[in-house]
Order: C-alpha cells, then structure tokens, then sequence
C-alpha cells in the first residue's frame, strides 16, 4: 500500500506559481558562459573547476552570469551576491581562515530554529553578503518532488535569494543559501501559503527527521520509513521549531541493515529496519545462481569478466558469523547466528529476503562532527515493532530525551552523555535490562563488581573481618 498524507496535500502549477519566463531563464549562451569572469580574482577557486569532477564554483559562476543578465527589478537581494559569495571564498583560501562571523540570532516569527544567520566580516568590502543567511526547508519523505515544485522554488529563491541551493544536506533539508534579513518573512510565507511547505530544524532542537526510499521503491524495507518519519515530523513540531533541548538531536530512519542513509552513524537515535524470524530461501533460484543462470549482485557488477560465481568465497566465506552452508545445491542459514549484515541478500536478491516479521531496531548516540571527531551508534533495543500509531516507539524518544534534558550538559550531544555517565547507569534510567547485543567489545577487565541487590539470596560480609585475612 503506498505511503499518503494525511491531510490533504496543495497541488502546485509552475505555470501559475512562476516569476520568470522562459527567456529569463535562459538568457545566455555557452560562448557567454565559457568567456566569464567575476568581477573578483579567484584563481585558487577556479583551480576547483578543473579535472572530471563537477564543481560548485561552475555552478556558482554560471548563477552569477544569469544575476548579470536579469533585469534589477527582478531580484529584491543584490545582483552581485553570489559574485562577493566567490570573492569572499577565495580571501577565505588566502588568509587561511574563514570570514563568516560566528554567530548572530536571526529567524521568523513564532519559530526558534530553521533558520542561520550568516554574516560577513568584511561588509565593505562585499556588501552584498553582509547578510547571507541560510533556510533550512523541510524535505518531504524519502525526497520525493515533482519538476513543478522544484522550479516554483528554484524561482522564488531567484527572487528572493541567491540562487544557490544544496540538495541535500547532511541534516535531510533542502537548504536555501544566502539572502538578507528582510526576505525572511516573506519567503518563509511563500513556502508555507504557496508551497505548502514547512521550514526545517537547526540549533539545539530536533533536526528534520530524515529516511530512505522505503517501501515506495526498496523490496528489502522492513518497515514503512515514510509513514513513521512524516508521523514523528509532525507529532514533534514543538521539538523541531522550538529548541529546547542541551543541543541538536537527529533522528534517521534505515528501512534495513543495509543503511543508505547513514543513520548508524550521523543520527542521535537511529532506527534500522529488521527481523526477528528466518531469511526466506528460495532454493530453486539458489541452483539458477549455482549454474550461472542468474547473474548475482542484481547485475550491478556487468562490464568486466569477474568469472563464475563462486558461493563459497562470495557470500559463505564472507559471511561474519559463518553461519551459512550448503547441502548438495540446497543453501541452509543456522538463523540464530545470524546478524542481519545483508551481505548474502545483497549479493543473491532472488533467493534470499529479509524475514516476514518485522521491525526495527534502535540504536542511540551516533555523531560525525569535524572536530571532536566521529562516534558510532550504540545498540539499545534489539527489535521493537514499527506499526502505526507507534505508541512505542513515541514513548521510547520520550524517556530518551527527558533523561538528557535533565542530565545533559549544555552542547552536549546524547552518546557523550552516554560516554559519561557510562552505559549501565543510562540503561537503569531509561528502564532497560541489560542485553548481549548492547556489548560492542568484550571487556578488558575480567573482574565484575556485583552489587548485593543483584545476587539472589544477597550477601553479608565484614570488610574488617576480609582484610584481617589479607592483610597489605
């Protein structure tokens, strides 16, 4: 069953919501583009637009010319500022340190985040980025946009904005980069009259919930990754919009162990589809592997002569708990062993699915900062299931984040919290018994310091009476 919103969604027509024409929009030729230079010297900068690889300050230039050709009425920022924006850059490569102010409180009214105030610290000298703030816009699940939406937007941020654009950031919102303080009311009412939009989170509050293609493309999803991320996007508003936590929170949802959106390593609280039965074997498309029938990898590997395929050093002998073997041309999993990697499903889809009794399991405490450097997620709940109204899930978050608000530090991200104060103590908080798949490394201490409350039967023992015994 496809994924729905639940309320009812605007329809937008380009041809009703556009600002510029077609002429407009492509008003330079190649020649043009391949013969300009802004007005700055960016030599290091264009060093960047050499060897195969797309580059952003192409992309930028080519924006810049389009700026250069609109008339003045058609822009309400500066014409020059992605010009400045590059100028600015290549001083940044100069001097060995940015010129982007640290700081500076800016936003809309009613929300405390979504917005970041970007400022420059030479006004004088590029003053068409003293002010380039930045708006996050809430990206539908899974990134699904039609031509229509992409090219109302991509006219209003024209209008209103730079022009420039990320799609996507390492949060999941569509970013919008660079406009001045007074475009924010406005643009933030066209996004949420006109487009039907919402902005997204930045500062110590919960950032837009992001998720992988699920189910709407992915035969391998163990659970609905757009239902349940639209579902907390919008239980959780007050969070989003309103910081109020020690720092940021992201949440990310991986329809399976495969990850394609990093959740394991980049979100706070990381759910990651699973299943708690046996992989489902399909026997005889195993032998049409065996016999070269099928090509494995789902044909993703066509284009050189790799040689037969090979099941014992392909997937058996990779397989990190060796649970697997063959009996004759029959595959058999000892399940219990196995881990869910997705390495033998990846490499043979047509014999091998995940199990038919799904959920998903929660891990917590992952971050990638540049400077403190990157943590894992740590496993917290093995499997839990994922069905609507996800009550469960809803109350696991909650007792998460009113344990961190109340112990976390401030700009302290959970797993340093959970570094701190240590795994056991944050399992007792939140009401959880310790299970196997929790420990990432065996201990290096062998010794276990039992407490009395949990030995049957307790103890009683005299420590004057121990050492009398053994004495220093």
């Amino acid at each position: 069953m496809p994924f729905e919103p639940k309320e009812p969604q605007k329809e937008i027509k380009y041809e009703e919501t556009r600002i510029y024409t077609d002429a407009e929009l492509n008003s330079y030729t190649d020649e043009e583009l391949n013969n300009f230079k802004i007005k700055h010297a960016i030599p290091d900068l264009e060093e960047l637009e050499n060897g195969p690889w797309p580059s952003f300050v192409a992309d930028a230039k080519q924006e810049a010319l389009h700026r250069r050709k609109l008339a003045g009425n058609r822009m309400l920022i500066e014409r020059d500022v992605v010009e400045d924006m590059l100028g600015q850059l290549q001083d940044s490569f100069d001097d060995g340190e940015t010129h982007w102010k640290h700081g500076g409180i800016v936003g809309v009214f009613g929300y405390g985040g979504g917005i970041i105030g970007r400022y420059s610290d030479q006004p004088e000298k590029y003053p068409s980025i003293a002010h380039f703030h930045t708006i996050r816009v809430n990206q539908p699940a899974s990134k699904f946009y039609n031509t229509d939406f992409l090219r109302t937007i991509c006219d209003l941020w024209e209008y209103r904005g730079s022009g420039l654009m990320n799609l996507h950031g390492s949060t999941g919102d569509l970013v919008l980069l660079g406009t001045t303080t007074e475009q924010l009311e406005p643009i933030f009412f066209e996004l949420t009259h006109v487009l039907g939009q919402d902005i997204g989170g930045s500062g110590s509050n919960l950032r837009t919930p992001s998720c992988c293609i699920g189910k709407a493309r992915c035969e391998f999803a163990c659970y609905d990754t757009q239902d349940l991320c639209y579902e907390l996007t919008k239980y959780y508003q007050d969070e989003l919009h309103r910081p109020a936590f020690p720092y940021k929170f992201k949440i990310k949802f991986d329809g399976c162990p495969n990850g394609c959106v990093a959740s394991i390593a980049r979100s706070d609280m990381s759910f990651i589809g699973t299943w708690r039965d046996n992989i489902r074997i399909d026997q005889k498309a195993v032998k049409a592997y065996l016999s070269g029938e099928v090509e494995p990898n789902g044909s993703a590997h066509q284009g050189r002569d790799w040689g037969k395929f090979d099941i014992q050093k392909e997937v058996l002998g990779l397989c990190p708990t060796k649970c697997m073997y063959l009996e004759g041309n029959e595959l058999k999993i000892d399940n219990q062993e196995c881990t869910r990697c997705m390495h033998c499903i990846n490499v043979m889809p047509m014999a091998l699915k995940p199990g038919i009794d799904n959920g998903v399991s929660i891990l917590l405490g992952a971050k990638a900062p540049i400077l403190a450097g990157a943590q894992m997620a740590t496993l917290i709940v093995p499997f839990m299931k994922a069905e609507p109204p996800y009550d469960s899930i809803k109350d696991f978050i909650e007792k998460v984040w009113e344990f961190w608000i109340e112990e976390g530090k401030n700009r302290e991200r959970l797993g340093e919290l959970m570094q701190r104060i240590g795994l056991p103590k944050f399992l007792a908080t939140i009401g959880l018994r310790p299970v196997p798949q929790m420990v990432k490394n065996p201990r290096e201490n062998p010794y276990i310091l039992w407490q009395e409350k949990d030995v049957p039967g307790g103890w009683s023992r005299d420590i004057d009476a121990y050492r009398s015994r053994h004495k220093s």
